[in-house]
């Protein structure tokens, strides 16, 4: 049985969306979103929807970044998944960022350390290697100074992501002498939706679904976050969520592109 799925990637200024079936890509729109994932993603969507022809009730499922990366944009892209799958009852499938960076390098048996920027200096990586049934996670997602990630390293790696690009120096110059570092592939630089789908839809042929209640994977706690905690009021994530439920609620009932032809 084939399965369509819609993947959100907004784990960094980069957005990637895309439509697939199975292993085909039917659309994709990526866009340098720049702090601007809440007027662009929704549009974006659209775009691809009416691009393919499809509802949102004609798909199979929905995959979503779920981080670490840009605390503004993990929120939006997750509680935009949240609210279609609140709208249509589609089921939901979380990909670790990172993870879906390394799973995009294929062919290569070396340790894969995906790497992008935080906050202060920082970075956040993790470490891969490729496995017979596919990743093997050798080192969880980490985040702190370029020499702690140089540290972490043990054999001959492979890096990329933007944190790379913007670290290379500091991390070179901290590697241990028995360290080689090697730059990965221009093409596993950015975030890609659609190595999100492809890892969604295989969580999803698993049984694997998103719970109720979603805690995005900051690694770093925001101090965007911590100051809504410690007010009290509503996460920005549900009252996103809240309201891109209401937006495909009120399509579906308009009968457009929420609702089946």
């Amino acid at each position: 049985m084939t399965m369509k799925v819609l993947a959100v990637e907004t784990a960094t200024s980069w957005q990637s969306v895309a439509l697939l079936e199975d292993g085909h890509v039917l659309a994709e729109h990526e866009q340098d979103a720049a702090g601007s994932h809440a007027a662009l993603l929704l549009p974006a969507i659209d775009q691809l929807l009416s691009k393919t022809g499809l509802r949102l009730t004609d798909l199979d499922g929905l995959a979503c970044s779920i981080g670490p990366g840009s605390f503004t944009g993990i929120r939006v892209g997750l509680s935009t998944c949240l609210g279609l799958r609140a709208a249509t009852d589609l089921p939901l499938a979380l990909v670790p960022t990172l993870e879906a960076m390394a799973w995009s390098v294929k062919r290569d048996h070396r340790t894969l350390c995906p790497v992008l920027t935080s906050r202060k200096g920082e970075v956040y990586w993790a470490l891969f290697r490729r496995a017979k049934n596919g990743l093997e996670r050798v080192l969880a997602e980490h985040v702190g100074s370029p020499q702690a990630l140089a540290r972490s390293l043990a054999d001959d790696t492979l890096l990329f992501g933007d944190g790379w690009s913007a670290m290379e120096t500091e991390i070179r110059a901290a590697l241990p002498s028995s360290v080689r570092a090697i730059e990965g592939p221009p093409s596993a630089v950015k975030p890609s939706a659609v190595a999100v789908a492809l890892m969604g839809i295989e969580r999803l042929r698993r049984g694997e679904r998103a719970p109720m209640q979603v805690v995005p994977l900051y690694v770093q706690r925001a101090e965007a976050e911590l100051k809504y905690e410690q007010s009290g009021g509503v996460s920005p994530v549900a009252r996103r969520q809240e309201r891109v439920k209401r937006k495909v609620a009120e399509r579906l009932a308009r009968g457009g592109r929420g609702g089946r032809r």
